[in-house]
């Protein structure tokens, strides 16, 4: 059958031959993550990481792939068509993600994030297929009759974070992410439609959790890459600001577009203009416009901007405690007084906030092992798990940010 083979780094050559994947593959809007930074702003500090969303995507597919195989070679009976739907679903799962990935969530359209474009895009695009990916569509919003798939789709253990820790871990070089993704991959079971782990893999699974837990304080979190996501956020935001009130801005035609027009969820189903122009933008729009407004007459964009382009990031302090009121307050009197700030500008150069991640969530679907007689319980149910209560509860970080004078 004729298909695609992909010199991936991480894996090495991988291959594509369902048609439906590879029309998906080969669709404009697809395409397009081929410009979307999979790390957002993680290349100011990790030079590496500069890989995209696009490849992300295709890794993880691949490693939908190789679960499949695995589930289907313990006589577990999985549909083609099961088969092709889950590595689409897979595959779009990130579609609807806009410049610079996470950076930049609900700052372009009101009250919308990826999930819920990508769920538009699918729809969108199955239309044009005719219904194709109808089935694809029912296993990434967890309508399927089997309940596993959309498991390995989306869950606390789906082949998306084993793709991105790995991926992540090699173009950054943060060794912390190195996962056993292979022995992972080749201990799944189901029982009763339910995806569980063979007991001998409870150390792998465990060295996953743990595994996100440091690549997201030590690359996600970095304090300099949340201070680098946080100064591009305040851009974007300043241009919206000023495009109300009508000051006229360079912009891409796609990121004019969402400057000067409130969108939201209605405004997408309501117009596909909205979708198709969404669908054009990718981290190049941003990067353009940012490097002209260098020269904007705003002084607080301006300034904004140079301190992206000549990476004068935020100075940005991290602490379990709130931020002490004698501290906001100096940085914030140090700070007008450098740069003669009113008050309405201010907030763009000293502010504070949370951030926060969590190892493994115990609220939501669990991690179930299955054991030796036949039963299963969580994860951190087992006999000295390291997976407890505590260990998993989130951890929230209070910070500041200013600019350096």
């Amino acid at each position: 059958m004729k298909g695609k083979i992909i010199n991936d780094p991480v894996y090495g050559f991988i291959r594509f031959k369902e048609p439906e994947v590879l029309a998906v593959m080969d669709h404009r809007w697809f395409q397009r993550l081929r410009g979307i930074r999979q790390m957002g702003m993680a290349y100011l500090v990790y030079p590496g990481a500069v890989h995209s969303r696009f490849l992300h995507s295709l890794g993880a597919c691949h490693l939908m792939g190789k679960a499949l195989e695995e589930l289907r070679g313990k006589g577990i009976a999985i549909a083609d068509e099961d088969c092709t739907a889950a590595r689409l679903a897979i595959l779009m799962h990130d579609i609807g993600h806009g410049p610079f990935s996470h950076a930049l969530e609900y700052v372009l359209a009101d009250g919308v994030n990826h999930e819920w474009l990508s769920q538009l895009i699918m729809q969108r695009l199955n239309e044009e297929m005719d219904g194709a990916l109808s089935r694809a569509i029912a296993i990434f919003s967890a309508t399927p009759p089997v309940p596993f798939l959309h498991q390995l789709v989306s869950s606390q253990l789906d082949v998306d974070r084993m793709d991105y820790l790995n991926r992540d871990s090699y173009f950054t070089g943060v060794s912390e992410g190195v996962i056993g993704y292979d022995r992972i991959l080749q201990m799944l079971t189901v029982r009763d439609g339910e995806l569980l782990v063979e007991q001998k893999a409870v150390q792998s699974v465990e060295k996953f959790i743990i595994a996100r837990r440091l690549m997201y304080w030590q690359v996600y979190l970095h304090k300099t890459v949340l201070g680098a996501e946080q100064l591009l956020i305040n851009i974007l935001r300043r241009a919206k600001e000023l495009a109300r009130d009508g000051k006229d801005l360079f912009a891409t035609p796609a990121l004019r577009h969402f400057l000067y027009n409130a969108i939201n969820k209605a405004d997408f189903l309501a117009d596909p203009f909205h979708l198709e122009t969404f669908c054009s933008l990718d981290d190049s729009d941003i990067l353009a416009s940012v490097k002209v407004w260098q020269g904007c007459d705003d002084r607080v964009l301006r300034h904004l901007c140079r301190m992206l382009m000549e990476r004068r990031l935020y100075k940005v302090m991290l602490s379990k405690d709130e931020i002490p009121e004698n501290i906001v307050q100096e940085k914030t009197q140090q700070v007008q007084q450098a740069l003669g700030l009113s008050d309405a500008e201010l907030p763009y150069f000293v502010f504070t906030d949370t951030t926060s991640s969590s190892m493994y969530n115990l609220d939501k679907e669990h991690i179930r092992i299955a054991l030796k007689d036949g039963e299963s319980v969580e994860l951190s149910e087992l006999d000295d798990s390291l997976v407890n209560a505590a260990f998993a509860g989130p951890i929230v970080k209070n910070y500041i940010c200013y600019v350096r004078l």
